[in-house]
């Protein structure tokens, strides 16, 4: 793949002249130049010199008046299905482009090519020959953005493997059948992404914005083009403040070097000012990531710490509110320090966002008829995802948080009450998710008034103190946020490990509740990184009702059990309490559990209606009162 074809050449061109050429631009060669009438070819090194020689030369160099055509040598067997896109604008998401590249034929792969040119530069696979010789005749000399599209055939080593060696298909060389047999298709598998969909968000001192932009805002532009990133320093927010949030979009290879020239131009600026104050490196990461990012006994963080040589504090959980879901991590140390902090820290954020986004994913088909896009869970481009949230990576939207918190932390400090807030728009956080309650209308399978319901659930009993918070800070305000009344119940003797928490309140309530409940188990790291929470619900209901939740020969808790993935267990041998009640109990991850929930508080409303009393044939409906 690193042969140069080299076109448009005037009858008289020499190897001398070729030679002189190359080497008037640095680019190095393997081996002699082939020269042939109008054309000639070239070995080069590796694929870096070969992509520079392309760039470099290719419709912009003359050689005795006539302007060069330079692309990879792709011989006609291996001219099948993967192409070059070049001169790609840098700052395009990848939801465009991938659109553009689909209206063709079925991309199979895209992969982005590292180069040192501003534009970005991607090999393309499609589906078939035809789709790539479409899309080479539309998209060639193409105009997207100002920015004239290249696209060049590249060598195909599938192709030429192919050619070289036996058949290994199916009878007459048809593809083999089977679940391998599509394994490159494009809904299988992530494709890599031109930008990453976690950004980094720091914070810098006021001061040194301007420092930032530069004048006319040529500082910025130049950052943006050299780190290949978008870079957005949010100046109106939070006026007078201190210091202002800036959030990058770029590869995280784009996120560290911008993160890095930006804490160099605040050293410069610092200098030039004679501030003498250390100005450190300010991260801010949602608060799911950060139990993770700190790890068991600050494990994880005393190694970044360790091996960066740097000293890093997190702001406390006190900091935070339902509308500012962001601990600041203050990074102290040299910039080369502080960039490699800032690596390290930004990986485990985001290999915490992939868990869950993967977990998500598993989980999505355990509830019939639920529909994450339409949800607007995650952002364009996620796997398996539509874009129904712009390009802000969850947890997230709009460029901030839910859309009924505003700003938030991938676009803003989410300070302060949105105003005209519908209270139907109230959202919860679920494993770094946020969720929009007026989207679970149909989930919660309300029908009629909602009543209230008690519901126990046990928890780790090393959580305790987590859940209640300092001085019933957390438990109080969560009380508030779902409307429901949360009790911790005194220690049981006979089981040391769980604690039960009474929760009361119509159904939308226990969703609100029990979510907030099951995500900060997880961001406490009571639950591995991997490893899906689990706890178990109890729900009263009648001695008499039992039976109708267990079904003839076990038929309806076997049908719930299939279709919630729930465990439901209804004890046979329990003795009715006072009130004439038996428990179910009810063990699975949060969707789970909710959808048993929800089914056996139907099948008790449908019992209920059963018992009520049938009116008298003839007998007349009550009157309505006269207000």
């Amino acid at each position: 793949m690193n042969k140069l074809y080299i076109g448009n050449l005037v009858e008289e061109a020499s190897v001398e002249d070729l030679e002189a050429l190359f080497g008037e631009w640095s680019l190095a060669t393997s081996g002699p130049f082939l020269v042939k009438t109008g054309y000639a070819f070239v070995d080069c090194p590796d694929e870096k010199v070969t992509m520079k020689a392309i760039d470099l030369l290719s419709g912009k160099v003359e050689l005795h008046g006539k302007v060069l055509e330079v692309e990879h040598s792709v011989p006609k067997r291996q001219r099948s299905c993967k192409l070059q896109v070049r001169n790609i604008p840098p700052h395009m998401q990848w939801e465009v482009l991938d659109g553009m590249l689909a209206q063709y034929g079925a991309v199979e792969n895209c992969e982005q090519v590292n180069t040192e040119t501003e534009t970005a530069v991607v090999n393309v696979r499609y589906g078939a020959k035809d789709q790539a010789r479409l899309a080479m005749e539309k998209l060639n000399g193409f105009m997207l953005e100002n920015f004239a599209l290249k696209v060049s055939y590249i060598p195909d080593e599938a192709v030429a493997l192919a050619a070289d060696g036996p058949p290994t298909g199916g009878r007459r060389g048809f593809p083999p059948r089977g679940p391998g047999a599509r394994a490159g298709s494009p809904s299988m598998g992530a494709r890599p992404k031109l930008q990453s969909e976690v950004p980094l968000r720091i914070l810098v001192p006021t001061q040194f914005v301007g420092a930032i932009i530069g004048k006319e805002g040529i500082t910025i532009r130049e950052l943006t083009k050299q780190t290949h990133s978008k870079i957005d320093i949010h100046r109106k927010e939070n006026a007078g403040a201190a210091e202002k949030p800036i959030t990058v979009h770029s590869t995280p290879d784009g996120c560290s070097n911008a993160c890095k020239t930006i804490m160099e131009i605040m050293a410069k600026e610092a200098v030039d000012t004679k501030f003498t104050e250390e100005i450190p490196l300010k991260i801010l990461a949602h608060n799911n990531f950060v139990g993770r990012l700190i790890g068991k006994e600050g494990r994880n963080l005393k190694k970044i710490e360790q091996d960066t040589e740097t000293k890093i504090t997190i702001s406390p959980l006190q900091d935070l509110t339902l509308y500012n879901p962001e601990r600041t991590i203050t990074v102290k140390g040299s910039i080369e320090a502080c960039s490699r902090a800032e690596e390290e820290v930004m990986r485990k954020v985001r290999e915490s966002y992939e868990n869950d986004v993967a977990a998500m994913n598993l989980q999505s088909n355990l509830i019939p008829g639920l529909n994450l896009n339409a949800l607007g869970l995650f952002p364009g481009g996620a796997p398996g995802m539509g874009s129904s949230m712009g390009n802000a990576p969850p947890p997230g939207a709009h460029s901030g948080y839910c859309p009924s918190f505003g700003s938030g932390p991938f676009g803003g400090r989410g300070l302060g009450r949105p105003q005209n807030l519908d209270p139907d728009e109230a959202s919860i956080r679920i494993w770094g998710t946020t969720f929009c309650l007026a989207c679970f209308n149909e989930l919660l399978l309300l029908q009629g008034p909602q009543e209230s319901e008690t519901v126990h659930l046990f928890i780790p009993a090393a959580a305790v103190g987590a859940i209640i918070g300092k001085q019933g800070q957390h438990i109080k305000q969560l009380s508030r946020f779902a409307c429901a009344s949360i009790k911790i119940a005194p220690a049981d003797p006979l089981d040391t490990k769980h604690r039960m928490v009474i929760i009361v309140g119509p159904p939308e309530a226990h969703f609100k509740a029990q979510g907030r409940i099951f995500g900060k188990l997880k961001e406490e790291n009571f639950f591995g990184p991997k490893e899906e929470v689990k706890l178990e619900a109890h729900i009263l209901v009648p001695s008499f009702a039992a039976g109708r939740v267990i079904g003839k020969g076990g038929k309806t808790v076997n049908e719930l059990q299939n279709l919630t993935s729930a465990e439901v267990v209804v004890p046979r041998d329990q003795t009715p309490d006072e009130n004439d009640q038996v428990v179910v109990k009810i063990i699975g991850h949060f969707y789970a559990s909710q959808l048993a929930q929800r089914k056996i508080q139907e099948i008790l409303a449908q019992v209920r209606r059963q018992q009520q009393p049938k009116p008298s044939p003839g007998a007349q409906p009550p009157m309505p009162r006269r207000k």
